[in-house]
């Protein structure tokens, strides 16, 4: 994950949301803490999921996250605002895994995947046509 350049520019994602970081995210240094940074990347995985199911046919698709790892590149400091971007890095056949950055003034300080497994009553199921369409559309950009 770090070691691709596209992930540490902002453009490339096809999904951003804003944070602010509150004063109980910081730690004694004024850094943010690394439980905010993880709450801060479940807020926009959880929000790009919030979008797609309000798109048609999408809103009845379940799954659960299978992997999740964070790469900290730099330190994130309060009170300044942070920018989540959100975009698809692969898709499989029952699974897909989302690429996530942070950046604060423009930088890039951390980066997440999460992989995520579409599931239906009886576990793990093969990804609908429909949610398929929507994640190749939301692919992170500069490939």
């Amino acid at each position: 994950m770090r070691d691709d350049p596209r992930r540490r520019d902002l453009a490339a994602y096809p999904f951003r949301i804003d944070m602010v970081p509150r004063f109980g995210d910081m730690d004694l240094n004024r850094h943010l803490n690394n439980v905010a940074v993880a709450r801060f990347y479940e807020e926009g995985r959880v929000r790009f999921h919030f979008d797609l199911h309000h798109r048609p046919g999408l809103d009845r698709f379940r799954g659960f996250i299978a992997h999740l790892a964070i790469d900290y590149l730099a330190e994130g400091h309060w009170p300044d605002p942070a920018e989540i971007g959100v975009g698809v890095v692969h898709i499989g056949g029952s699974s897909y895994r989302l690429g996530l950055a942070m950046f604060q003034r423009g930088a890039c300080i951390g980066l997440c995947d999460s992989v995520l497994v579409h599931r239906d009553e009886h576990g793990s199921a093969p990804l609908p046509p429909r949610l398929r369409e929507a994640l190749e559309s939301l692919r992170l950009g500069g490939e």
